[in-house]
């Protein structure tokens, strides 16, 4: 399958089909057979911070290592724009940072240590960290599993304010329609049916 410059693009599937495996693969995370390429250019052959620079992935793992604040968690998505590794963020990389977190909600708490959060300000706070890294292609596993109505709706306020692309795999049928222009489903032996119904339509066949 490929996605367009400027579309939006939801992968459906029972679990264990291989959705997040495919995600991981697409960022580069797994080894991979076959294809997959970036304007072109197989994503394999990419150095890691090149790749970064196009792609960020939000996954589903939510596990607390460090007691960082949520604006240092989110300046870890500068990292791959940093010139060295003693390099240091400047005045362009906390104006974004900052401004990824307001794009999120979560402004105000900023200074607040992650390990404090609720599990959908934490989502946000992983968000906010991809939009950090300046990403041409944002990668989301199941961005609302497990959240309440209100992080999903400040979840969704935020995903509409990205400008570039989004893969998404979500079983959240109102934001597969409110982000996403076209969906493809994957069954259990990894095959793809892209069927190009509207939202409803496949709804309906369900």
């Amino acid at each position: 399958f490929s996605v367009e410059r400027g579309k939006n693009l939801c992968i459906v599937g029972p679990n264990g089909c291989g959705k997040s495996t495919l995600l991981k693969s697409i960022a580069n995370l797994l080894e991979y057979k076959g294809n997959i390429t970036l304007d072109s250019k197989e994503i394999s052959q990419l150095n890691r911070k090149d790749l970064a620079k196009n792609v960020a992935l939000m996954s589903q793992a939510s596990n607390i290592y460090f007691p960082y604040t949520v604006y240092e968690t989110v300046a870890l998505g500068r990292y791959a724009h940093l010139k060295g590794v003693f390099s240091k963020i400047n005045k362009k990389d906390e104006e974004i940072i900052l401004k990824s977190i307001e794009n999120v909600g979560l402004i105000d708490i900023k200074d607040k240590l992650i390990s404090q959060l609720s599990g959908g300000q934490l989502q946000r706070v992983y968000l906010a960290r991809a939009f950090a890294q300046d990403p041409d292609i944002i990668l989301l596993d199941e961005p609302t599993n497990h959240l309440d109505l209100e992080s999903i709706t400040s979840l969704n306020k935020g995903l509409e304010r990205f400008q570039g692309e989004l893969i998404l795999t979500s079983r959240d049928h109102e934001l597969n329609q409110t982000v996403c222009n076209r969906i493809i489903e994957i069954l259990d032996d990894g095959s793809i049916i892209d069927r190009r119904l509207s939202f409803d339509e496949y709804y309906e066949e369900r």
